[in-house]
């Protein structure tokens, strides 16, 4: 179908004006005030509610193959519509794990069959996620976003020399969970004042940061396309800064939770256990200058659906995850923007422009683009309801929070692929 919405407000120089939006066989073909609705397009009003760019999330979860009593590429991308996703990159720890063409193809098959917005996998970098022998990168190449063994560091450096300078031949990126498993110690939440007060297991910043400090100075040997994942340290920050100072070709993200908790908000519970953890007031403060001054490139949720069982074992016994994709946008604008502690605009390019830019994925809002769009009414509120999530996750540390920021609307290529009110 065709569409005008009308009564839209875009942002344009970090302002919102009045306009009209329309859409013509799956592309915008206009965006300026007051369109005729033309014979044979469908008006959509939507009472001053703002469009944006579809957004962009380089880091989730979708559990399939291998895990769908988790989560399934159906409902995990049904959840980024409903989120205001265009574009979504699953993670390969799963089974089989895509590390070869045959395996890839696997999660191909079922992207092209269920996925309702745009689906870009990693392969790993390493057979079986195991850091022992690389993985049929050059076999992979065409058909994903990049590389990674997410969930699991690369222990040897030696392995990711050898990753990156295959995927620096490749032109692909390698996009890494920094994790030193030498340096765990069993520990499942941050080594807080938290851990000590509540007499639990502590993981230490450094087991993040020194793994990066290892990488940017491989990726600046190397010259590879590196992206660093989920950082939630003040090390992880300064480290990424300096290194891009010097001219690495590193970008990094890091996740909502991490800018709005710190380890003193947390409960005796699954839905604040993920990996790495919530940190300190330190870190979450170093996390949002990051955003301002360009260090910290991208917001992604890191999306990471289990089961009901496997996340209401506590704290030291649940799996390590919580989803995401339905409340990012809100939950970022309630904190950050509405305060006044981030532009919109910047917003705006942490979720959409950067991850497009430096991934090669996602589409401005602008005439002769394809219709990847979303709908937010800013001023409606909403409290948090896992229950009404179309994720089969339900573990949030945002449960039964009031946030700013309704999606009404997702389109992919001109089509609408969540309404509010409608299956």
């Amino acid at each position: 179908m065709d569409y005008i919405l009308k009564n839209a407000m875009v942002l344009e120089d970090s302002r919102f004006r009045p306009a009209d939006v329309a859409v013509q066989s799956g592309r915008i073909v206009s965006i300026a005030e007051d369109l005729e609705c033309l014979p044979g397009f469908t008006a959509i009003d939507l009472h001053n509610a703002a469009v944006f760019p579809g957004f962009v999330d380089v880091h989730v979860h979708l559990r399939e193959p291998g895990f769908s009593y988790k989560e399934t590429i159906r409902t995990g991308t049904l959840a980024a519509a409903h989120g205001g996703y265009a574009h979504v990159c699953p993670m390969p720890n799963l089974n089989p794990v895509p590390d070869t063409a045959e395996h890839l193809r696997a999660q191909l098959d079922i992207i092209d069959r269920d996925a309702v917005v745009h689906t870009h996998p990693y392969g790993a970098i390493t057979l079986g996620e195991k850091g022992e022998a690389l993985a049929e990168l050059e076999a992979m190449t065409p058909h994903t976003a990049g590389f990674s063994d997410d969930g699991r560091g690369v222990q040897s450096r030696e392995m990711m020399r050898a990753a990156m300078l295959e995927a620096k031949r490749l032109g692909k990126i390698i996009a890494a969970h920094c994790e030193d498993n030498a340096l765990l110690r069993g520990g499942y939440i941050h080594d807080g004042q938290y851990a000590e007060e509540h007499g639990h297991r502590g993981i230490c910043s450094e087991s993040e940061w020194g793994q990066i400090a290892r990488d940017l100075e491989l990726a600046e040997e190397t010259g590879c396309k590196y992206h660093v994942c989920h950082i939630s340290t003040k090390e992880s920050v300064e480290l990424i800064r300096r290194a891009k100072a010097r001219g690495v070709d590193v970008t990094c993200e890091t996740g909502p939770h991490y800018l709005v908790f710190t380890d003193m908000d947390l409960q005796e519970d699954g839905r604040f256990k993920m990996n790495p953890p919530i940190r300190s007031e330190a870190d979450r403060q170093a996390l949002r200058e990051g955003l301002l001054d360009g260090a910290i490139d991208m917001i992604a949720t890191d999306h990471a659906p289990h089961s009901r069982e496997e996340k209401s074992r506590g704290l030291e016994k649940s799996a390590m995850g919580v989803v995401g994709l339905e409340t990012a946008f809100s939950v970022l604008y309630t904190h950050l923007v509405r305060p006044g502690l981030l532009p919109m605009d910047r917003l705006i390019a942490l979720m959409h422009d950067n991850p497009a830019r430096r991934f090669g994925f996602g589409t401005p809002l602008a005439a002769g683009q394809p219709a990847d769009l979303t709908v937010f009414d800013l001023d409606a509120a909403y409290t948090v309801d896992p229950e009404k999530f179309l994720s089969m996750g339900r573990a949030t540390p945002f449960a039964g929070m009031t946030l700013y920021g309704v999606c009404r609307m997702t389109m992919i290529g001109g089509n609408i692929v969540w309404q509010e009110g409608e299956a």
